[in-house]
């Protein structure tokens, strides 16, 4: 399935202003996405990464995404919302997966973990959608996120907006826009095994 295009179709036949829970790992991830979603969706982000396992870098990632969503103008405000640090709940998903490769079943988990947080959020605040910046990463399927995500729009009755940010040059967008706002870029997903395997977020 081409998820870019379902997401264009959806966006065509929503009404501009929507409000779009956000799930973002990280300042250069949510660049680009809020740069295309920005003038069309009222857009709050959730930052909500347990996976990060280091505490500094977490905070250090929190505190650039408020920087950048601070100084970058769309037509809608972007709130932040910084969901609970708890890694013992990645850990807990990630249990008996340790020596998965990157990009295999515990990432998965991963995926859902922080999906369906965002899922159970949106309903709560009452949001018209939910996504995450997830796609945009090469090194990460979007066709598992956007099964997980589906999947969860049934579940808690909340609409999902199918997404493969990485398309028409997304990557390299969130590059040039980290560039150009100086942007803090990691060279791994976040947790402990990813620094491990040093697979660049």
């Amino acid at each position: 399935m081409n998820y870019d295009l379902k997401m264009e179709e959806i966006i065509k036949n929503t009404s501009e202003g929507s409000s779009l829970l956000l799930h973002a790992c990280c300042a250069p991830c949510s660049s680009t996405v809020l740069e295309r979603l920005g003038n069309f969706f009222n857009i709050t982000i959730l930052y909500y990464n347990p996976n990060i396992t280091d505490k500094d870098e977490y905070e250090k990632r929190l505190e650039e995404i408020k920087k950048f969503t601070s100084s970058f103008k769309t037509k809608y405000k972007i709130e932040v919302i910084a969901g609970r640090y708890e890694p013992r709940e990645f850990f807990d998903i990630a249990r008996g997966l340790e020596n998965e490769p990157e990009r295999g079943s515990r990432c998965y988990k991963c995926y859902k973990l922080r999906l369906e947080e965002t899922a159970k959020v949106a309903k709560e605040l009452n949001f018209d959608y939910f996504t995450t910046t997830l796609s945009l990463s090469p090194y990460k399927y979007a066709k598992w996120i956007n099964e997980i995500g589906e999947s969860l729009q049934e579940t808690y009755n909340i609409n999902f907006l199918y997404s493969d940010f990485k398309k028409k040059n997304g990557y390299k967008r969130s590059i040039e826009l980290s560039h150009e706002f100086n942007l803090y870029r990691q060279d791994y997903c976040g947790c402990v095994y990813s620094v491990r395997d040093k697979i660049i977020d």
